[in-house]
């Protein structure tokens, strides 16, 4: 089977395959084989699959269970195709193979990129204004010594200025089960959002810097089975602001008209992961849930708890046709919090279609959203000739796709009392459309989606990643 997506490939050639069919015959696998692997470390593939060396598998599990591993092998986006193919039966015995072909991991990346939440928003309520742009250098090493680690930089100016710095372990123990990730950030932006008006993000420009801030975190992720996933993490930030902004613009930035807030951060979060392809996903569930605690407050005083859980499931209902659906809820206490810790709908998943250009601010928000879509065309490309083996492998996939979304926020009482940003809160949020999504190579989703909104607005709309 193949899936132009993914570009992986289950093969499962096993000699004798007419008497499997027939009856159900226990095999000991005698052997596990893995291929192709030049960079990776064949532990780290190992560890996606279900079976060991000398497990018994009956013939009628077999073929679900290479199929699930394939896609774990694939969705540690370390391969442009993945195959896994159990070959060389004798009567009692089978050998396990994997066989893959291995992207490039080393990208220096120009930045050249949006100040702005997303498209749409940097076009519709900022004129399309390329001084907002961003521009620097970030730079990659995925699959970091072999072992799928992750290590990148990020010098970034031009509209907002920063600098990162990142790195991943997803194993730290020989049972593959532990991982680290740190973090560190470091921000001196001329222009800073300072108030949201009619649900539109004001922004402060100046000559001089705005806002100086670093931050940074420690997590410790624990993945005791394939699918399941717990994160804890202990993080810091310390932020100030120019005196022209407290004073003058919003003395609500922080608390009591301060111009400095620093304070720690903890959270839990766990993920259980059950999708084939996570990059664009097609079948399966996925479910997360976390908690944040802000606070408490070094220099201020930051007291906050946000909870947040979300569920998505992926069917195909038929050959060719796919319904998804998305539902995540947000909640966050107490209300009254300063501007800088505002929560919002309008940001990555929390989003309802068609409100793209909106940041909807409240402490609880709820988003549902359902997507049918039809494969209309897919076909993989082969470049051999090209010199570098990572650049030949070439899917493109197009879904033509009918939508539907609704949300709901509960505006802030800080808002509400004033009777600002109340257009979009306190109310059902309601959105449909159809579109164009687009999969191409490196787990790159284009959507071209045009929207009508229960505000009686419409347009076109233009993202550079997966829905949910």
């Amino acid at each position: 089977m193949r899936r132009s997506a993914g570009a992986c490939v289950l093969w499962l050639s096993l000699a004798g395959t007419t008497s499997f069919a027939q009856t159900d015959t226990l095999f000991v696998v005698s052997q596990i084989n893995v291929k192709g692997n030049k960079v990776t470390k064949s532990r780290i593939i190992i560890r996606e699959l279900s079976l060991r060396v000398g497990d018994t598998i009956s013939s009628s599990r077999l073929s679900k269970i290479l199929t699930r591993d394939r896609q774990k092998i694939y969705n540690l986006k370390l391969f442009n195709t993945v195959a896994v193919y159990a070959e060389h039966p004798s009567e009692t015995s089978i050998d396990i193979t994997v066989e893959v072909t291995e992207r490039w991991y080393t990208f220096p990346v120009p930045i050249l990129d949006l100040s702005d939440r997303n498209f749409n928003e940097w076009w519709v309520n900022y004129g399309h204004d390329f001084r907002r742009l961003k521009y620097g250098l970030r730079f990659y090493q995925n699959n970091f010594r072999g072992r799928n680690e992750t290590l990148s930089f990020m010098a970034q100016f031009g509209f907002t200025r920063q600098f990162r710095i990142n790195y991943s372990i997803p194993y730290i123990d020989k049972k593959q089960k532990q991982g680290l990730e740190f973090e560190y950030n470091y921000d001196e932006p001329k222009n800073i959002s300072y108030f949201t008006k009619d649900h539109k993000i004001l922004y402060a420009t100046a000559k001089t810097t705005l806002l100086h801030g670093h931050s940074g975190a420690i997590t410790y992720k624990y993945r005791n089975t394939f699918y399941d996933t717990h994160y804890l993490s202990a993080g810091f930030f310390s932020n100030r602001v120019a005196d022209t902004v407290t004073k003058y613009l919003n003395s609500s930035y922080y608390f009591d008209g301060r111009d400095s807030m620093s304070s720690m951060y903890f959270s839990y979060a766990f993920e259980s992961e059950h999708r084939d392809v996570v990059a664009y996903p097609l079948h399966g569930y996925q479910f997360s849930a976390s908690l944040k605690k802000t606070g408490p407050g070094i220099s201020n005083a930051a007291n906050c708890w946000e909870a947040e859980a979300a569920y998505a499931r992926h069917w195909e209902v038929k050959k060719n046709l796919f319904l998804s659906n998305f539902s995540s809820l947000h909640v966050s206490f107490p209300e009254n919090q300063p501007y800088a810790l505002f929560a919002s709908l309008g940001r990555s998943r929390q989003i309802v279609r068609g409100y793209e250009i909106f940041l909807i601010e409240g402490p609880s928000f709820a988003v549902n959203k359902t997507t049918l879509k039809h494969k209309i065309f897919s076909r993989t490309w082969r470049w051999e000739k090209f010199f570098l083996e990572q650049f030949r492998h070439y899917p493109v996939t197009i879904y033509y796709k009918v939508f539907t979304d609704a949300g709901y926020v509960k505006n802030y009482p800080y808002y509400q009392e004033r009777r600002l940003n109340t257009r979009l809160t306190g109310k059902p949020l309601w959105s449909a459309g159809t579109g164009i999504d687009m999969v191409l190579f490196y787990d790159l989703a284009l959507r071209f989606e045009y929207t009508f909104t229960a505000e009686g607005t419409h347009g076109f709309f233009f993202n550079i990643k997966k829905e949910f």
